[in-house]
C-alpha cells in the first residue's frame, strides 16, 4: 500500500495575534516567564505580527536595528523595549506577586 505524502507547514504564532487583546495577552503571558529572552522573542513575534517596518517606524527605530534587538540572539536595551511596547498602544504595569 502507497504511502500519502503529509504537507506541513511551519507555525507561526504571529498569525494568531490579530487583535490588541491578543498582543496583549502574548506579552503578558510571556512577561509571567521571567525570562528576558521570551520576552524579547515574544515582541519579535508580535512586531512581525504587526510589521516590522511600519512598527520600527512607530517606535522610532531602524528596522534592521529593531531585527537585530528583537532575534533570539537579540539583547534589546530596555529604553528598545519601552519604544516598541508604547508604540504597539500598550503599557507595562507592575502588581504585587502574592505568596
Amino acid at each position: 500500500m502507497a504511502r500519502k505524502k503529509v504537507r506541513t507547514t511551519r507555525y507561526d504564532s504571529a498569525a494568531l495575534l490579530k487583535t490588541p487583546k491578543d498582543i496583549a495577552a502574548y506579552l503578558e503571558a510571556a512577561m509571567e516567564d521571567g525570562d528576558p529572552r521570551v520576552v524579547a522573542a515574544a515582541l519579535g513575534t508580535i512586531a512581525r505580527a504587526r510589521g516590522m517596518t511600519a512598527l520600527a517606524r512607530e517606535a522610532g527605530l531602524g528596522r534592521e536595528s529593531l531585527y537585530k534587538a528583537l532575534s533570539p540572539e537579540g539583547n534589546p536595551e530596555f529604553s528598545t523595549i519601552l519604544k516598541v511596547v508604547r508604540a504597539l498602544g500598550l503599557r507595562l504595569h507592575a502588581e504585587t506577586v502574592s505568596n
